[in-house]
């Protein structure tokens, strides 16, 4: 039997041997959780790295294309669109900067700021990097069927807007 168990049954199944006390139920889903998000992490970035890009490279190129047209923001935004402090989106920037994939200007409206805007060349990874990742995210997700595809996405849905403002 234990054979026909994936590695979190495993450990389930010798907790409830040393632990018969304990109710470890939620690790079914965590440790799933954590290994998934482990294998698909270094499946996701293949586009990126075939691109020269990493997964927070991507992150702001992508805000920036989410943008619209002139495919800019400050960077105070663009740190709020990617979810990263200042400080990490000004490291991502300069690398990207030194690329030619994005440019750093002063602010028509504000001397004082800065607009952080995709070249042409950038709107160019971008898109490719985009279709790309949007296939490869398909590919990761064919051991599902639709339904259950949009299953998990209500579930995922609902368990993080516990979790969020």
């Amino acid at each position: 039997m234990a054979d026909d168990l994936d590695h979190v049954a495993r450990i389930q199944e010798q907790w409830r041997r040393e632990r018969p006390d304990v109710d470890i139920s939620p690790q079914a889903v965590f440790g799933r959780l954590h290994r998934l998000a482990d294998r698909t992490r270094g499946e996701l970035e293949v586009e990126f790295r075939r691109r020269g890009l990493g997964e927070g490279e991507f992150d702001v190129m992508a805000a920036l294309r989410r943008a619209g047209p002139p495919y800019e923001l400050a960077p105070g935004e663009l740190a709020r669109h990617t979810m990263v402090t200042t400080g990490a989106a000004t490291k991502r920037i300069d690398r990207l900067v030194a690329a030619g994939l994005v440019t750093r200007r002063v602010s028509d409206d504000d001397a004082r700021g800065r607009v952080i805007g995709l070249t042409p060349a950038g709107k160019r990874v971008i898109d490719e990097a985009f279709t790309a990742h949007m296939a490869n995210e398909h590919r990761l997700l064919q051991p599902l069927s639709e339904k259950e595809r949009r299953d998990l996405e209500r579930l995922l849905t609902k368990w993080l807007a516990a979790f969020e403002d």
